[in-house]
């Protein structure tokens, strides 16, 4: 299972400037995944987040294999709602297994690129609340 990911040379470390980062979920990829349909959106965003959690946790519990294949399933859900940054983050860690690659720096990078992706939610999420109460 850890060959789902093409990983050459060292890994890459993607720490954009705050100026010039994109925002952690990609509104108009979304919009587009889900025809415009905002309730959709907020369905979908809160069904990542839930996945996400749920995976992150279960990496914790499982050997590398389990770890490559988690993060590869993350990978594609992240894709789906934009989350580019988990997306690429959830593929650093699937080369590290590929590369025998110590886990733990992967890991914690896909956490804080989770962590991210959920304050975004958080707040789209409650925009899109807001917007429906009024």
């Amino acid at each position: 299972m850890t060959d789902m990911v093409k990983c050459s040379g060292p890994p890459i470390k993607m720490v954009p400037s705050p100026a010039t980062a994109p925002p952690a979920i990609d509104m108009e990829h979304l919009s587009h995944m889900t025809l415009g349909e905002r309730g959709l959106e907020i369905e979908v965003l809160r069904l990542f987040e839930r996945q996400a959690d749920l995976l992150l946790a279960r990496m914790r519990e499982v050997g590398p294999e389990g770890v490559a294949t988690l993060a590869h399933t993350l990978s594609g859900s992240a894709k789906g709602i934009g989350a580019w940054r988990v997306a690429a983050a959830a593929e650093a860690t699937e080369c590290a297994v590929k590369q025998s690659a110590p886990l733990d720096p992967a890991m914690a990078g896909l956490a804080a690129s989770v962590d991210e992706a959920r304050r975004a939610i958080e707040g789209l999420v409650g925009v899109g609340a807001r917007t429906t109460d009024v």
